[in-house]
């Protein structure tokens, strides 16, 4: 057998709108190509013909997707990761300079270093009801900012306002109208959004959210799935020094959509309502006793979609 066929390899690819680096450590082997399907897919083949251990490529806005898909399509072991903590380890390797080719041995050496493991990389309906759910947050956002201008524009300049806002509002309702058909397609969606909703609460955008966002719900256990969502605190201890423990990392985009879920479930669910109330008498700050429920929340959620059953009051 070829000997640099035993070697373990692992990929680093920085991926730009235009082409993709790709570097292979230790061969030190590198590519250039174009960020598109058929070059792509020829560098696949080249890449199945090396003991491959692990791909691993930026989150970088969309411009990785075309290659991290195809790729796991192809049962290569790729990997998205955060760049903040690539570009931390380029620091801690006192690599200050970045080019698209050093970016991608970079990359390539911190996949053999640090050995971030694979996750599951959503299937193609769950991508698009994530798409939606993004677009549906835009318009959102939009229809805020029109609202906040009909607050302070001028008389003659509240019709167009008006007009924008009900055109955007056409927008989301089309958009909602969408995920629950995405939804309703797939007998085990429909399941867990039966389970999911049962809580008082919990609605639809935080059950699609969860489905797009967080596929590991009631595949792990209770400190494993608050601390993915980023609703663990963490502890800040050194020699003396006993700091606060604070919340850090997470899905962002998830646990948003539980903050949000929670500020209703405060008001219409007795069992938080309850559970909020006795933190704060406790001497809880507010937003900490906020987060406190969300990490509770999502503990319930993860064992209700594990068990199949739905809500009782008695779960929490």
């Amino acid at each position: 057998m070829d000997v640099q066929n035993q070697i373990e390899i692992s990929v680093g690819v920085d991926a730009g709108k235009s082409k993709l680096d790709i570097h292979l450590h230790p061969l030190e082997m590198h590519f250039s190509i174009p960020n598109t399907d058929e070059p792509i897919h020829k560098m696949l083949g080249v890449l199945k013909q090396h003991n491959i251990k692990r791909i691993v490529v930026e989150a970088t806005g969309r411009y990785e997707h075309a290659f991290v898909f195809a790729c796991d399509q192809a049962g290569l072991p790729i990997v998205v990761v955060n760049p903040t903590k690539v570009r931390r380890f380029a620091q801690a390797l006192g690599v200050w300079a970045k080019t698209d080719k050093l970016d991608a041995a970079v990359i390539a050496q911190f996949a053999a270093m640090m050995k971030p493991k694979a996750k599951p990389i959503p299937d193609k309906e769950s991508r698009e009801i994530k798409d939606l759910l993004i677009r549906r947050s835009q318009l959102l956002e939009m229809s805020t900012m029109e609202k906040n201008r009909a607050q302070i524009m001028p008389k003659p300049l509240q019709r167009s306002i008006k007009s924008v806002l009900n055109h955007l509002q056409k927008q989301i309702d089309k958009i909602t109208e969408q995920l629950d058909q995405r939804v309703l397609e797939r007998k085990e969606w429909r399941m867990r959004l039966e389970i999911l909703t049962s809580v008082p609460g919990v609605g639809r955008v935080l059950v699609y959210t969860l489905m797009s966002e967080l596929p590991e719900l009631g595949q792990l256990n209770r400190k494993e799935i608050a601390a993915l969502v980023g609703v663990a605190p963490i502890n800040r201890e050194s020699g003396s020094f006993n700091g606060k423990r604070r919340i850090r990392g997470g899905r962002h985009r998830v646990r948003t959509v539980l903050f949000m879920a929670m500020l209703s479930s405060i008001q219409c669910n007795p069992v938080f309502k309850a559970y909020y109330e006795r933190l704060k008498a406790a001497g809880k700050l507010p937003k900490v006793a906020l987060i406190a429920c969300m990490r509770k929340l999502i503990v319930i959620l993860n064992t209700m979609v594990k068990n199949g059953e739905k809500w009782e009051a008695k779960m929490a």
